[in-house]
């Protein structure tokens, strides 16, 4: 746990799953990446389900939610989806929550595997994991959810998100414009889905980003590390080259979601004008 401004954030990690490595790390040959991402026998390496929770005293927010329990067997083993060791209930009472206690839920984007966490299924009926929350999606994302290509499609899972919708529980926000929540800032990006929305949380001595697709391991920390499932990847290179150069200059924390080694990382440039951790540490 840290303290930046006035909220208390904790890592809450709800699991873990499993992705092609070569996907993961697109042009990338397996030789670098997997030095650091061991690929099991089906070329999967291991990826974290993490959010972050922001307390201040008042509000609970939680930061995307995870893959969620909906998936079937045989998708949870297609995945590699675990939950018996790290899950959302647990993590929570760790730092004295339930579920009723969440007051907002702050969706970078709407991926399977950041918003799957949403709902959950009790007696075959769909229901809301955080009852009392007001949802936040960016809403010209939302659009993009509700008609995506072709390419992205499959990433796109209604029952993760329409839910929210109906129960009148949903903040479509302009991630241009808006700002949620006090000593916080949202970065919009959209090489790796249109307007994916990152959270800044900030005071005058801390700046802390949650990173979400666009670095979502430490090993994506160097420009060219871009994953294969980015739609538009010069555009991720673009983003990240302006937002890195930024954390480096300003002293910000990186908060990764799917590095299953650490939580964060403070980075510095390279000899060879790139960026590297420069110190990895847990929240």
């Amino acid at each position: 746990m840290i303290n930046i401004a006035n909220y208390k954030i904790h890592a809450i990690d709800t699991g873990r799953f499993r992705l092609d490595g070569g996907a993961m790390f697109g042009v990338i040959p397996r030789v670098l990446w997997a030095k650091t991402n061991p690929p099991d026998e089906k070329n999967r390496i291991e990826l974290a389900l993490r959010t972050l929770l922001l307390d201040d005293g008042n509000k609970r927010i939680l930061v995307d939610t995870g893959i969620g329990t909906k998936f079937d067997k045989k998708h949870q083993k297609i995945y590699g989806i675990k939950h018996d060791r790290l899950n959302l209930d647990v993590e929570l009472e760790k730092v004295g929550y339930t579920r009723e206690d969440i007051s907002d839920v702050f969706l970078t984007h709407l991926h399977f595997d950041h918003a799957g966490g949403t709902t959950y299924r009790q007696n075959g009926e769909l229901c809301l994991t955080f009852p009392k929350a007001k949802y936040h999606v960016e809403k010209s994302h939302w659009n993009w959810a509700l008609n995506p290509s072709r390419r992205d499609k499959a990433s796109f899972l209604p029952e993760n998100y329409r839910l929210m919708a109906e129960a009148g529980a949903i903040n479509l926000f302009d991630g241009d414009k808006d700002q949620l929540f006090d000593n916080t800032t949202i970065l919009k990006v959209h090489g790796h889905t249109p307007h994916m929305a990152l959270l800044k949380i900030h005071d005058k001595n801390n700046q802390l980003l949650y990173c979400a697709d666009l670095i979502p391991t430490a090993s994506h920390i160097p420009l060219p590390f871009i994953m294969g499932y980015d739609l538009n990847a010069l555009q991720t290179l673009k983003e990240k080259e302006e937002i890195l150069l930024k954390a480096c200059n300003e002293d910000w924390i990186l908060f990764f979601e799917h590095d299953p080694n650490c939580d964060a990382a403070k980075i510095e440039k390279t000899e060879k004008d790139d960026y590297r951790a420069r110190e990895t540490f847990y929240l």
